[in-house]
C-alpha cells in the first residue's frame, strides 16, 4: 500500500461543488482509502490572470494502485467530470494532481513524482503543511516549511473546511 497525496483544484462551474464531487469519486474507489483532508484554500491563478481564483485542497489516501495506475484513475475521474483542456494553466472545472506517492521518485514521460511544481506553489504547500507539518521533507527537497518560506509572492487564504 502506498500513502499518496492528491491535489484537487477548480475555478469554474461552482468550484466547491466540483471539489466535493471529485472527492466523492476518489473515496468511492475500492483501491483508495481516505486518510486525511485539508481545508479549502483560495488563490490567484498561476497562469493567465483573466480567469477566476482557484479553490484547492489536498487529500491523503492509502492506495493499492501503482503510481501510473493512480494517474490513469485521476485522468478518468477528470474526464467523467467533464474536464476540458482549453489552454495551458487555464480555467478548469476540476484538476486532480498526484503530488506524492510515499517516498517514490519517478521521472517518465507520463508521470513525475514528486509533482514537478509542488515545491513552488503555495496552493500545494499550504494544504500539505496542514496535513504533514512543516518539517516534512519531500524527496529531493528541503522541508515543507523552507519551501513555503520561498513562496512569498503568492497570496493564499483558507476559504473553509472541505465540504463533505
Amino acid at each position: 500500500m502506498n500513502h499518496v497525496f492528491i491535489g484537487l483544484g477548480s475555478n469554474i462551474d461552482n468550484p466547491l461543488d466540483r471539489l466535493s464531487e471529485a472527492y466523492r469519486h476518489l473515496t468511492a474507489r475500492a483501491d483508495l482509502s481516505a486518510t486525511s483532508l485539508s481545508k479549502v484554500y483560495v488563490s490567484s491563478p498561476q497562469g493567465p490572470q483573466d480567469q477566476p481564483d482557484f479553490y484547492n485542497a489536498v487529500a491523503g489516501f492509502t492506495a493499492s494502485l501503482s503510481p501510473h495506475e493512480l494517474l490513469t484513475a485521476l485522468l478518468t475521474i477528470e474526464t467523467a467530470m467533464g474536464r476540458q483542456r482549453l489552454r495551458h494553466w487555464g480555467e478548469r472545472s476540476i484538476d486532480l494532481d498526484l503530488l506524492l506517492c510515499g517516498n517514490e521518485v519517478i521521472a517518465t514521460d507520463a508521470l513525475i513524482l514528486p509533482h514537478p511544481r509542488a515545491h513552488e506553489r503555495r496552493f500545494v504547500l499550504d494544504p500539505l503543511c496542514e496535513l504533514l507539518g512543516t518539517d516534512y521533507v519531500m524527496p529531493g527537497q528541503p522541508s515543507l516549511g523552507t519551501l513555503l518560506s520561498r513562496c512569498t509572492q503568492q497570496t493564499i487564504s483558507v476559504l473553509c473546511e472541505f465540504p463533505q
